[in-house]
């Protein structure tokens, strides 16, 4: 898993970079930026013989004018458009309408073999926590013994998943998301811990990352 998120990064960062040489504003977007920007940084440490670490630093206003100017596959115009397939004709707009009005609680609960997954709402915020599971066979005894594979944690704002459903059933608005995203204080939005390899997505004020 550790390696599918580091090369999405990857990607990103080429594309974000690409992106930014080739537009007007990219030239002084650093120097115009004042000290109460929000600035989205994500970070993955890999714990690997190559011992890589990846950093990803996007002041959010940079990254509300760059999206809009991406067009590829089902991005267009700062939106994702859903393919219902996928989604198994569930609709999430309709589920949302209901989560926003519900009170603070803990809505799904899932455990198996593998995984464990919860779903809650609190403090305006959506939860989402995963853990995978891993299973061997316990020195002391016959029993199989669980030990933690793999844990992800998701904190968004209740306000920036109403912005991101706002473009109706079959589309993801990302700009909107992004938009509301920079009204928000500090937050720490995704943490993943897969062996020794992490990845952190957070929202702050500063141009650099830990």
């Amino acid at each position: 898993m550790i390696d599918r998120i580091r090369n999405y990064v990857k990607t990103f960062s080429i594309t974000t970079a690409a992106v930014l040489f080739l537009t007007p504003f990219a030239a002084n977007a650093q120097t115009n930026s004042a000290s109460n920007d929000r600035w989205l940084h994500v970070r993955v440490v890999s714990s690997d013989n190559k011992g890589e670490t990846v950093r990803v630093n996007v002041p959010l206003e940079l990254a509300e004018k760059v999206l809009p100017a991406i067009n590829k596959d089902r991005l267009h115009n700062g939106k994702i458009t859903i393919d219902r397939h996928d989604m198994e004709d569930v609709d999430f707009r309709a589920l949302f309408d209901a989560l926003k009005t519900t009170k603070d609680g803990e809505f799904v609960t899932v455990q198996s073999h593998d995984n464990d997954v919860q779903v809650a709402k609190q403090n305006g915020y959506m939860l989402v926590h995963v853990t995978e599971k891993r299973w061997h066979e316990s020195k002391e005894s016959k029993e199989e013994k669980m030990t933690e594979k793999s844990r992800v944690e998701v904190k968004v704002p209740m306000k920036v998943v109403e912005a991101l459903f706002s473009a109706g059933k079959d589309e993801l608005d990302v700009l909107a998301a992004l938009r509301a995203l920079s009204a928000h204080g500090d937050t720490e939005l995704v943490s993943v811990k897969d062996g020794g390899d992490t990845v952190r997505v957070w929202l702050d004020s500063k141009n650099s990352a830990d």
